[in-house]
C-alpha cells in the first residue's frame, strides 16, 4: 500500500481484520462526483462538470466492483463519452498493474506502470491501498472518485444531456424505488457482495463459519425472491441492485466456490439465481464486460490463497 505517497510493502489482499478474524474492507478514498453543472456533489467539492470525452474510467474484470461501473458505463450509452482502459488482472507486489495481458490496455493518459501511480499522481501523499474502479478527470489530472457506488449513480444521471435518448437505457435508481433500492443494496453488501470477501479472507475459523452462513442465507432469499419469475429484482424494472447481484453471481462457480471456499453448492445448482444471470449476461453490451479468463487468472494470483498460482481450468463458462 502507498504511505505519505510511497510504496511500502508487497500487495496482500487482507486490507484489515478485527479481533474475530473478520475481514474489514477499506473506505474509498476519494468522493467528489460529477455533475451536469459542475456543482458539488452529495460528497466532495465542486468542479467536474459533466463534458463528453473529459472523463476516463480505469477497471478491472476481475474486479465485482469495478464491473458495477463497466456495466453502467454500457447500459447507459457511455461508451463514446466516456473512456475505459482495462488493467492485467494477476495482482503483482505493486497492486494493479498495466499490460502484459491479453484484453488489458497500457495506460493511455499517463504511462503509468501501476495503478498506485495514479493515486500519487492525484495526491502526492496518498496513504492507503490502490483500488479500481478510478474515475478520472483528464481536464485537471486527477481523481474524481474510487467508490463504484458513487460512479455507477453519476453515470445513471450526470451524463444523460449527452446521450439520445434512445440510447440512454434504463432509469437505474427510479425515484419512486430508490428507497427500496437502497435497503436491498445494503442488504446484498453486508451478507452476499463483501461477505464472499469476508469468508474468503477470514483469518477464524469463526470468522469464515459467519460469513459462509450469511453468504447461502442471502442466496437462499434471493432464489426464493425469484420463484414467481420476475425478470429483475424489482419485477420488470433493472435497477442498480440488479447489477450489484449480478457482478458476484456471474464469479461465484469461478472463484468464490473453490477459492474462497463458499462451497455449500454452485450457482448452477439455483436455477432460479442462474436463470437470473443469464437474462442479464444477455443484455445488450453486458457479456463485453465480463471476461472469464481475466476473473479466473486474477483471483488465482493471489498467493495468499493460492501460493502456487495454478489457474483451474474449468467451469469453461457461465
Amino acid at each position: 500500500m502507498l504511505v505519505n505517497g510511497i510504496w511500502k510493502e508487497n500487495w496482500q489482499p487482507v486490507q484489515h481484520a478485527d479481533d474475530d478474524g473478520r475481514f474489514i474492507r477499506q473506505t474509498s478514498s476519494f468522493r467528489n462526483w460529477v455533475t451536469v453543472d459542475g456543482s458539488a456533489g452529495i460528497t466532495g467539492r465542486g468542479g467536474f462538470r459533466a463534458e463528453p470525452g473529459r472523463y476516463h474510467l480505469y477497471v478491472a474484470y476481475i474486479c465485482p466492483w469495478a464491473s458495477r461501473a463497466l456495466m453502467a458505463r454500457q447500459l447507459k450509452g457511455l461508451t463514446e463519452v466516456i473512456g475505459v482502459s482495462v488493467v492485467n488482472p494477476v495482482l503483482t507486489d505493486q497492486g494493479w498493474g498495466f499490460g502484459g495481458f491479453s484484453g488489458s490496455d497500457n495506460d493511455p493518459l499517463n504511462d503509468a506502470r501501476f495503478m498506485h501511480e495514479l493515486y500519487t499522481r492525484a495526491d502526492p501523499d496518498f496513504t492507503g491501498r490502490a483500488t479500481v474502479p478510478v474515475l478520472w478527470d483528464k481536464q485537471t489530472g486527477t481523481i474524481v472518485n474510487n467508490e463504484s457506488a458513487d460512479i455507477v449513480r453519476m453515470f445513471n444521471s450526470a451524463f444523460s444531456h449527452l446521450v439520445p435518448p434512445t440510447a440512454g437505457g434504463p432509469d437505474l435508481y427510479p425515484a419512486e424505488l430508490q428507497a427500496d433500492i437502497d435497503g436491498l443494496n445494503s442488504y446484498l453488501y453486508d451478507n452476499l457482495n463483501n461477505g464472499v470477501y469476508q469468508a474468503g479472507f477470514a483469518t477464524t475459523q469463526f470468522a469464515y463459519s459467519e460469513a459462509y452462513t450469511r453468504v447461502f442465507a442471502a442466496l437462499d432469499e434471493l432464489e426464493s425472491r425469484l420463484d414467481d419469475c420476475r425478470a429483475f429484482l424489482f419485477g420488470e424494472t433493472l435497477t442498480e441492485s440488479d447489477i450489484r447481484l449480478f457482478v458476484t453471481l456471474v464469479r461465484f462457480d469461478a472463484a468464490y466456490y473453490s477459492l474462497f471456499k463458499c462451497n455449500r453448492n454452485t450457482l448452477r445448482e439455483m436455477p432460479n439465481l442462474h436463470r437470473y444471470m443469464h437474462r442479464i449476461l444477455a443484455l445488450e453490451g453486458v457479456q463485453g464486460t465480463v471476461n472469464l479468463a481475466h476473473i479466473k487468472a486474477g483471483y488465482y494470483s493471489i498467493k495468499a490463497l493460492n501460493p502456487t498460482g495454478i489457474v483451474p481450468q474449468g467451469p469453461g463458462w457461465l
